[in-house]
């Protein structure tokens, strides 16, 4: 089964390969977490959620996940041995490790990391072909927000593999909320993630409306936005000023790692993204 679902990605290298088996890899943990309770408690946001489900066309290796209500005493490593035992079904092996918190957050974070036998399964059969070692490491990190900003809302999505089940995931405006808020206001000191904009160009170019009212939680609860209120015209004045500050060149350094066609960068500069962010659509605060 694994193998023909890996065919269905039609993978040209190596990259594409790897990137095809942590996405599958993702789409077993989310069924896992169907079988128990846990998107009763949660929803999942974040590029992840836009690629599976919207159709975004690059990938990521994090699965995040939104608490429906705060919870600061909850734990994901109830759900471990679910999935793990969703992996098992399938012939694969794979081990979670709870990550070493640095700092105290409210993320409760773990790493799914594929160990060998993994790689070696699914590989197998094609690695004279693409040339892939067995010996890469995959891993997919799983994240839960334990105190979330909250007015979002959900949506439930059907996956069909590795069998048919159902997610409950942020709507497309607010996971649009989430992206722009990172795009503005994550503390990155010099480093650039070009990865955002991409995302902010997609929502544009689909027509997708931002949440207006998920984006002002999101911005009060990181104290970014100090105000109850937010109109397009400020957010727009936001987004321009956050333009004149970033170095295009180094933002298409950064995300041409993680795309096919490195030609639809040629148009990004500082007018580009004037010009886009002109024809962007939003929900009117409720």
């Amino acid at each position: 089964m694994i193998k023909e679902w890996l065919e269905e990605y039609n993978p040209q290298n190596e990259g594409e390969i790897l990137s095809a088996l942590r996405e599958i890899m993702q789409e077993i943990t989310l069924a896992a977490l169907s079988r128990t309770d846990f998107f009763e408690k949660a929803a999942f946001y974040g590029r992840t959620a836009l690629r599976i489900f919207y159709g975004l066309d690059r990938y990521s290796e994090d699965l995040d996940f939104s608490l429906l209500k705060p919870d600061s005493n909850f734990s994901i490593e109830p759900y471990f041995k679910t999935i793990l035992d969703e992996f098992i079904s399938l012939g694969l092996t794979v081990s979670i490790n709870e990550k070493k918190k640095t700092k105290q957050t409210t993320i409760d974070s773990a790493f799914l990391k594929a160990e060998t036998i993994w790689q070696e399964i699914v590989l197998e059969e094609i690695i004279k072909e693409t040339g892939v070692r067995s010996n890469k490491t995959l891993k997919i990190k799983l994240e839960v927000d334990r105190q979330p900003p909250l007015n979002f809302q959900t949506e439930e999505k059907l996956l069909l593999r590795p069998f048919s089940f159902y997610v409950k995931s942020f709507t497309k405006p607010c996971l649009f909320a989430d992206k722009l808020h990172a795009l503005l206001f994550r503390k990155w000191k010099n480093r650039v993630k070009g990865r955002d904009w991409y995302d902010l160009e997609w929502y544009i170019r689909k027509g997708v409306p931002l949440d207006m009212n998920h984006f002002l939680s999101r911005a009060k609860d990181t104290n970014d936005w100090k105000e109850d209120t937010i109109s397009k015209e400020q957010i727009i004045n936001l987004l321009l000023e956050k333009i004149e500050s970033v170095s295009f060149k180094s933002i298409k350094e950064d995300v041409v790692r993680f795309i096919k066609d490195d030609e639809v960068l040629n148009i990004w500069n500082a007018q580009y993204f004037k010009d886009l962010i002109d024809k962007m659509k939003v929900e009117d605060l409720s």
